[in-house]
């Protein structure tokens, strides 16, 4: 559950108070953690990566300029060590894993069936991440459209048609698994 911060916390942390900058990241923590999880998928290197979101938030806290909602922010940051990690590993940021219980935005009564469950998480695998990052973000993360669009540094209205394109690609993707399963059974 995400905690709002006060802007008055905020700015105190802004001056270098670290009892306030220590309230941000215990409201933070968990969701920054889960959003690095899902790509890197080892606890550990998560748990790493979040710390260095952390460290890089506080050195650059003074340059927050409440432009954004700190959340948005917040995840710009790690998206940035992210991109930094697969530098390092001499990777390309191809595929952001999803953890299939922290995507409750695309639940739907149908998908209760460990085989539609997957069929679904085969379909957002495949996504390209220039759609996948947005969905994500939108139907996992519950940030707003222009949240995503501040994040991500994209228009708005790219924003939207990404998440329709994904969406629409993970329906399609569905039925084709639907038909094949109908066939087979």
């Amino acid at each position: 559950m995400l905690v709002q911060i006060d802007a008055a916390v905020i700015i105190r942390a802004r001056s270098g108070d670290e009892a306030a900058f220590a309230e941000i990241v215990r409201a933070h923590e968990r969701l920054i953690f889960n959003f690095i999880m899902r790509d890197v998928r080892d606890r550990e290197l998560a748990e790493d990566l979040t710390q260095d979101v952390f460290l890089r938030a506080w050195r650059a806290l003074p340059t927050f300029g409440f432009r954004s909602q700190l959340t948005t922010w917040l995840y710009q940051v790690a998206r940035n060590i992210l991109i930094d990690h697969r530098r390092l590993l001499g990777r390309r940021i191809s595929e952001i894993e999803l953890v299939p219980e922290l995507v409750p935005a695309l639940a739907d009564p149908r998908f209760e069936r460990g085989e539609t469950m997957a069929a679904l998480w085969a379909a957002i695998e495949a996504l390209d991440t220039t759609l996948k990052m947005p969905l994500l973000l939108r139907d996992v993360a519950g940030q707003t459209y222009n949240e995503i669009a501040a994040s991500l540094d994209i228009p708005l209205s790219t924003v939207k048609w990404r998440i329709y394109q994904a969406r629409e690609a993970i329906q399609l993707a569905l039925a084709d698994s639907d038909e094949l399963a109908s066939a087979s059974g």
